[in-house]
């Protein structure tokens, strides 16, 4: 075994706040070898992003190392000066960032960022040498017409265009260690898969060595051959991917691992038989999600009328031409025919693009169809009054995909959640400030967030602020779009066990809308996929994952990461 390219010993980091000082990770100590990839695994909170950027000094301005040693190729990186640094940054070590909208500056041009960054690094010198690397390093990171594209905005990328961005940005000094944190969340699988081969290829091809960070178990499995697992800044369990997820020791490893729905897709097929009463409680306090959808399942009729129909929908935007000049037409939705039964749950899966969001919005009435017709209770949502509009967005509510962009930030989360109750006229000012107090404890949010605005909330306990809004007005349907894409697994196995137990108690009805189909597995009943704006197969949960019969369909099943890793 050759030397350690980076050892950590020891390490511990506070944060200065109001409250007093705050250990944030405590005593944490592995070693990464040259050309390794190392998971680090846990919950919000657990301190794996605070270790990786202590190791680049990363840290925000109340935070510090309080004790330990970084060995970066036997430098103590935890004692060497600002500008020593810098120039370990970029060139030695690279970083990948969770958030490519928040990452990438939104008024500079794309050519412009890439070459800021080659420049810092001293790559290249020179106008022209510094264009040619630019483009160099995004074709290497993916994008085939990457001269074309330097001249375009981040608004203007996909998500996966912009982390492939984002990616050559971190190889483009060709370092010795990458941290990728979080670096595919928020992208489907099929795109998520191409962008990890790309950086296993670009990893492989230097012997660059990895830390990846990441919530999702089976792509942890998938990726890494060691991983360490952290809760509450320290490291609970050690040692080879595989072999902790299919052998957990720490009560806290086995209850990520009965959370993580792409190990749970998997066990769900070996759990046959067990007691459907189950409410997937497990006996060291963790939550089954097999076991819990099996549960939620038996306690549902599995026929009923339709709550909600589309009958061969269509939805046509007018795009502008790139000359400014004249408009194109093209085809979100074409001709979309599904029905979801009272009580059950719908997932629309698909890749971006594949126009399930705009079938979403075309339900909720935020966008007009062109064409079709969408019924709701057996009723043409065309035919409604102003008045009995207004009423069926009282029953139909949704939780949009972005936490950031979907909470005002002016408003703070009491005000958030109570705004339906009053729009609607629900309850007096004290039923009001109950109810609330109610959803909050529904989504295992403290009373206390209550005077909170959102920019005092990380990512996913927004999301599950958007949840409890939606769930208020306690409404009959409910569309989720990518709404548990932002949870860790903990936290994201409590909010399917919620909506789980609350359409089994209430009878509700769900538009799932999600790129992750290890969830769907879990959550389904019935599933519809979608490419390029038609449905190409929709069936069963059972019947699509154990018998899919489009080529696409089997490509997005064979893209969930990890998911043959455990039988």
């Amino acid at each position: 075994m050759s030397e350690p390219l980076l050892s950590v010993r020891d390490l511990q980091v506070g944060f200065r706040t109001q409250g007093g000082f705050v250990d944030a990770v405590r005593g944490v100590s592995f070693d990464v070898h040259p050309g390794e990839t190392l998971a680090i695994v846990g919950e919000s909170g657990s301190g794996k992003s605070t270790t990786a950027m202590a190791i680049i000094n990363l840290l925000a301005s109340n935070g510090r190392i309080t004790g330990g040693e970084v060995l970066f190729e036997g430098r103590d990186l935890a004692k060497v000066s600002r500008r020593e640094m810098e120039d370990v940054r970029g060139r030695l070590i690279g970083l990948v960032p969770q958030d490519p909208m928040q990452s990438l500056n939104p008024v500079w041009r794309i050519g412009f960022q890439v070459e800021e960054a080659i420049r810092a690094n001293g790559i290249a010198t020179g106008k022209r040498d510094v264009r040619k690397r630019a483009v160099a390093v995004l074709r290497e990171a993916g994008l085939s017409d990457a001269d074309r594209r330097l001249g375009q905005f981040p608004h203007e990328f996909s998500g996966g265009m912009r982390q492939r961005v984002l990616i050559g940005i971190a190889l483009s000094g060709d370092p010795k260690l990458v941290i990728a944190d979080e670096p595919t969340s928020a992208l489907d699988v099929t795109v998520q898969r191409r962008i990890l081969d790309h950086l296993d290829t670009l990893t492989s091809q230097h012997g660059t060595a990895m830390i990846l960070i990441t919530h999702d178990l089976g792509l942890a499995a998938e990726r890494a051959e060691k991983m360490i697992v952290m809760n509450r800044g320290r490291i609970v369990e050690a040692g080879p991917a595989l072999e902790i997820l299919r052998d957990p020791r720490h009560p806290y490893t086995k209850r990520l691992v009965a959370a993580a729905p792409s190990i749970a897709s998997t066990r769900l097929e070996s759990s046959a038989g067990s007691g459907a009463a189950d409410s997937g409680a497990s006996a060291d306090g963790g939550i089954d999600l097999a076991i819990a959808a099996r549960a939620a399942r038996a306690s549902r009729e599995a026929a009923g009328p339709p709550a909600i129909e589309f009958r061969d929908v269509t939805k046509v935007f007018k795009l502008r031409k790139p000359s400014g000049i004249g408009s194109v037409d093209f085809t979100a939705v074409d001709q979309v025919s599904f029905q979801v039964p009272r009580g059950s749950t719908l997932a629309l899966v698909g890749e971006s693009g594949s126009g399930k969001s705009t079938a979403a919005k075309l339900l909720l009435q935020l966008e007009d169809k062109t064409s079709g017709t969408i019924l709701v209770d057996g009723k043409d949502t065309d035919e409604l009054s102003g008045r009995e509009t207004f009423e069926l967005r009282s029953r139909m509510q949704p939780v949009f995909q972005d936490p950031y962009g979907s909470l005002d930030p002016l408003r703070n989360i009491g005000n958030t959640i109570v705004e339906p109750l009053e729009v609607h006229r629900v309850g007096d000012r004290a039923s009001r400030r109950a109810r609330v107090l109610e959803v909050l404890d529904q989504v295992a949010l403290p009373a206390s967030v209550v005077t909170r605005y959102p920019n005092e909330l990380s990512g996913g306990q927004r999301q599950r602020v958007a949840i409890a809004r939606a769930l208020a007005l306690k409404p009959d349907v409910v569309v989720l779009d990518e709404a548990v894409s932002a949870l860790d697994v903990l936290v994201q196995a409590q909010v399917l066990t919620l909506l789980a137990d609350l359409q089994a108690e209430l009878g509700l009805t769900y538009l799932f809308i999600t790129h992750d189909l290890a969830v769907v597995r879990v959550i389904a009943d019935r599933v519809v996929v979608m490419e390029k704006g038609r449905v190409v197969e929709q069936a069963t949960v059972d019947e699509v994952f154990a018998n899919p019969q489009q080529q696409y369909t089997r490509e997005l099943l064979d893209a969930i990461p990890g998911r043959d890793l455990l039988v």
